[in-house]
């Protein structure tokens, strides 16, 4: 609780001397609101994840300083501290929970312009509906936190339309995008009441400033007052894009916490990645070879060696049964390959692999994938002239490029294939 005691006897004093006694005057008396500390969090990791980018070059705050922020906030639990505060020393809690989140993530973020402006009468000296208690600037820490500290009064009613109306004049400097958050309970009397008011004046800032403008809000209010917190919701509704990052409304409770204010302000800085669609396996060729990915066996190739329908670079040669020596009938053939790797693929490491089907045992058939291999890769070594390297190694049946199924299957995986390793 407060402790009003000397505002009492400075009441009793000015009221013999005939003066009045202002809601700042008593303020400055009572005890000052302090705040427990709590956690804040850096909004780099979304950064550094790479899921996120800054959308944001611009954060201009309208805040309520109306007199109903004189009335205590019930909504205590996340904002504990030496006494029962005010919603207008809770706003202003949370603006500088928000500029603590900014400038511990300032080194990951590009420079931002920062702005408050007040409606009702925050600061004790004004004598209009609206005061610019900080002018568009460079974001400095310091300078954010002094101009949320004048924001020193609560009284007057809610000219929020006309706040919207002189935000436009202070942000028609502005370049990039822009991040408009309004702080207030959303009690408004029926004269000066957001309605139609409230939406025109953000329709008019839409339309000036187009996808550039996205609109956020706290909602400083109690559950009897949520018709205040659905005309704020609505003011969001008319000027937000997909772009705009979510959640763009929020109850001062839900940014109490540590992960809920760090939310929040990933939502009023950043915009996620956009997900690149799917692509169709079929439209595309990774590896130059004439087979699409979808298709492709062998999807790394090298560009400009013949492959078969499968995608893989294949020695076109038969054996017959259970045997692995070479016909004569592929001897031209593998002449030709040879002199193709000796022209074209200079220094490299191949590897000959011998593949068969499944018939038989896994044993017999890694035995006889072994021999044939060899067998190949012998006869081109003695036929290739230069630094080349050419390695068998049987794979038997563990890697089929076709059902085992069927002969013509079986005769598919029944292969010699080439592979570069280096």
């Amino acid at each position: 609780m407060r402790k009003t005691f000397l505002t009492a006897i400075v009441v009793t004093i000015l009221g013999l001397s005939g003066c009045a006694v202002s809601t700042t005057t008593m303020d400055v008396i009572q005890d000052k609101t302090v705040f427990n500390a709590v956690k804040i969090d850096s909004i780099t990791p979304y950064l550094a994840s790479g899921d996120y980018v800054q959308r944001a070059n611009n954060l201009f705050v309208v805040f309520d300083a109306s007199s109903s922020t004189t009335e205590d906030y019930e909504g205590e639990a996340g904002y504990k501290a030496n006494n029962v505060p005010n919603k207008l020393e809770m706003q202003r809690e949370v603006l500088h929970r928000i500029n603590q989140t900014i400038a511990d993530s300032a080194s990951s973020l590009k420079p931002i312009t920062t702005s408050i402006r007040s409606f009702g009468y925050g600061y004790c000296e004004q004598t209009g509906s609206t005061y610019l208690h900080q002018a568009p600037g460079p974001y400095s820490k310091e300078a954010f936190d002094k101009a949320v500290d004048t924001i020193a009064c609560s009284h007057g009613r809610s000219h929020i339309p006309e706040a919207l109306d002189k935000t436009d004049a202070d942000l028609s400097s502005t370049k990039g995008n822009i991040s408009l958050l309004i702080v207030s309970d959303g009690l408004l009397d029926s004269t000066y009441s957001l309605g139609e008011k409230g939406d025109a004046a953000v329709a008019a800032l839409k339309k000036k400033y187009g996808d550039r403008l996205c609109v956020y809000n706290v909602w400083t209010g109690q559950e009897s007052e949520e018709s205040g917190r659905d005309e704020l919701v609505e003011l969001a509704k008319i000027a937000n894009t997909t772009a705009c990052g979510q959640p763009n409304s929020v109850t001062a409770e839900r940014i109490s916490s540590t992960d809920g204010m760090k939310d929040f302000v990933r939502a009023l800085l950043l915009s996620p990645v956009p997900k690149k669609p799917p692509v169709d396996c079929a439209q595309l060729d990774s590896d130059g070879d004439g087979v699409n990915d979808c298709d492709d066996k062998c999807p790394n190739t090298l560009k400009g060696t013949p492959v078969n329908k499968l995608g893989c670079w294949i020695v076109d040669v038969k054996f017959n049964n259970d045997r692995s020596e070479l016909k004569s009938q592929y001897f031209a053939l593998l002449d030709k390959l040879a002199a193709d790797i000796t022209a074209n693929f200079p220094n490299l490491t191949i590897e000959v692999q011998g593949h068969t089907s499944n018939t038989a045992s896994a044993a017999y058939n890694m035995k006889l994938s072994i021999r044939r291999a060899t067998e190949v890769a012998d006869y081109l070594n003695k036929r290739i002239h230069g630094p080349h390297k050419l390695i068998p190694r049987g794979y038997g049946l563990t890697r089929p490029i076709d059902t085992n199924e069927t002969e013509a299957g079986r005769a598919n995986n029944r292969r010699v294939q080439l592979e570069v390793l280096q």
